[in-house]
């Protein structure tokens, strides 16, 4: 009977230690996910989240599909600037996310004569000329729109073929995201801070 016991042990040690080293590397295996997650999630809900471009509002500086990557964290401590690419909550409809150029600050004047854009402010009361060296084609509009504190005037770089603040107004600073930070796809196109001008 004894001699039994013992071959049933030998027998049963090998399944036992690949049991333990399995549930060790299923342990591992669960440990890393968390820790991913502690990292990840934060990173994609606060710091950065991927951005794909949809339709030709922003041709030539970004084309339809681009893969964009948004940088939250920038306007969380700081505050956007004139000429920042930015991706926010599109104001009738706060499900749509749109990407456009901040050409109007807050408490601003801005003046549209055929195509040409002059900022009214504080600091320059006889207005400057905006220079737009990232529009390829002129465009019609002739309005003066008025922006409030924490108010923004956003336009499509493809002025043409794009719906902006135009159409549907100023921007609440509240629905904005943040700015284009990187481009990812494609990759012959990767870039910092893509739309920038100096």
């Amino acid at each position: 009977m004894e001699n039994n016991k013992t071959e049933i042990n030998k027998t049963n040690s090998p399944f036992k230690e690949k049991l333990k080293k399995g549930i060790l590397n299923a342990w591992d295996l669960i440990r890393f996910a968390i820790i991913a997650l502690a990292i990840v999630v934060p990173i994609r809900m606060f710091i950065a989240q991927p951005f794909v471009v949809s339709g030709e509002s922003m041709f030539p500086t970004f084309n339809d599909g681009q893969y964009l990557i948004v940088d939250e964290i920038s306007y969380i401590v700081g505050t956007p600037h004139r000429g920042d690419v930015i991706i926010f909550r599109y104001p009738n409809e706060t499900k749509r996310f749109f990407i456009k150029r901040i050409i109007g600050m807050p408490n601003e004047e801005i003046l549209i004569n055929n195509g040409e854009v002059v900022i009214v402010n504080k600091d320059n009361k006889d207005g400057f000329k905006l220079q737009e060296s990232y529009i390829n084609e002129s465009f019609n509009t002739t309005e003066t729109y008025k922006t409030k504190d924490d108010e923004y005037f956003v336009m499509g770089d493809n002025r043409n073929r794009s719906l902006d603040s135009r159409a549907w107004g100023i921007l609440p600073q509240k629905l904005i995201i943040g700015r284009a930070y990187l481009r990812l796809l494609p990759f012959k196109e990767i870039s910092y801070l893509p739309g920038s001008f100096k």
